[in-house]
């Protein structure tokens, strides 16, 4: 009941801080600006203590241009007063060097936990291995980091690509033509598309006759299928599999714009609102592999916090995920 109690009064602040404020690339949020009021509950469970600095945790995210992430930071933030932290919140947009840049800044601030969202999984290991010898623990989320992380918390992205490969066969009886959207150098992604293909495997007629970089991106995704859909003609797609789900909307946009959404559905990853209320229409856009960045980077807050007192981690923590359809949809909360 303490911790239901606490963790309620984290979502009462968290409605103060706005969609607005995540569109900056550079968020602190410092425990003491909360309401006296609203820390009363975290002062009794003992989270916060009148003469004691708070931890400052720092968090460099791919981008707050994507829903999940700025869900993401949202949960940080909540994180962070559930520790009584303060929290810098930091977006790479898109920029493997911009996000060394912000690891950086943060060992020279000597920050006391790091959580890295890596642009690129290989790219961050220097970075996270300069931390690591500044003594400040690292906790990739949502994809691994090279480099020597204390311990990796993600969605079971493998099973994500698992369950809409899956539906892919099952919809399409077996046999039919995939484009496939990939993402970024991420192991998120990767994942996915692992499952995806092991999903595919023992049906040899389904064909991936497509496979394109969509960069995670909307837009991207929307010249990029616009391509596609140039190449390969009436009858030659049956589905779009999309490794998240704003690539996904941008495949859907694109087909709509073509006047060809009718011959082919599409599926996405994330569970994201966009794709949701996409899905509530009954249109292309049928199914996605739903994550919940929310919960996510609340694990990896409590993650830092075990390291922090030297406790030993699991090296890799997974978040099941669920397939969220048109038959389902109205059942799912969302973020």
């Amino acid at each position: 009941m303490k911790s239901m109690k606490a963790l309620s009064f984290a979502w009462a602040a968290l409605a103060l801080i706005t969609l607005t404020s995540c569109s900056s690339t550079h968020l602190t949020m410092p425990a003491q600006i909360i309401a006296e009021a609203t820390l009363m509950p975290f002062a009794t469970e003992k989270a916060v203590t009148a003469n004691r600095t708070p931890v400052v945790v720092g968090l460099t995210l791919q981008n707050l241009s994507n829903p999940f992430f700025v869900a993401m930071s949202k949960g940080a933030t909540a994180g962070a007063m559930l520790h009584g932290a303060d929290v810098i919140i930091e977006s790479a947009e898109g920029d493997l060097n911009k996000q060394i840049a912000q690891m950086n800044d943060f060992i020279t601030n000597k920050v006391n936990i790091i959580l890295v969202n890596a642009v690129d999984s290989k790219g961050i290991s220097s970075a996270v291995s300069r931390a690591k010898e500044a003594g400040i623990p690292v906790i990739a989320v949502d994809v691994s980091a090279d480099g020597g992380v204390n311990t990796v918390v993600t969605s079971d992205n493998y099973l994500a690509g698992k369950l809409a490969g899956e539906y892919i066969v099952k919809r399409l009886h077996g046999k039919g033509n995939v484009a496939v959207i990939d993402g970024p150098p991420v192991s998120a992604v990767t994942d996915r598309i692992s499952g995806f293909e092991e999903a595919i495997k023992g049906s040899p007629g389904i064909k991936v006759v497509a496979k394109e970089n969509g960069r995670g991106s909307r837009e991207v995704t929307v010249s990029m299928m616009e391509n596609i859909l140039q190449t390969y003609k009436k009858g030659e797609i049956d589905a779009v599999f999309a490794t998240n789900d704003p690539s996904g909307v941008g495949a859907t946009i694109a087909a709509e714009q073509a006047g060809r959404d009718q011959e082919m559905f599409i599926i996405g990853v994330d569970g994201a609102p966009d794709a949701i209320n996409v899905i509530k229409e009954n249109k292309s856009f049928v199914a996605t592999s739903a994550q919940y960045p929310f919960e996510m980077i609340k694990i990896a807050m409590d993650e830092g916090f075990k390291a922090l007192k030297g406790d030993k981690l699991e090296p890799l923590i997974k978040i099941p995920v669920d397939l969220i359809t048109e038959d389902n949809v109205g059942g799912y909360k969302g973020w």
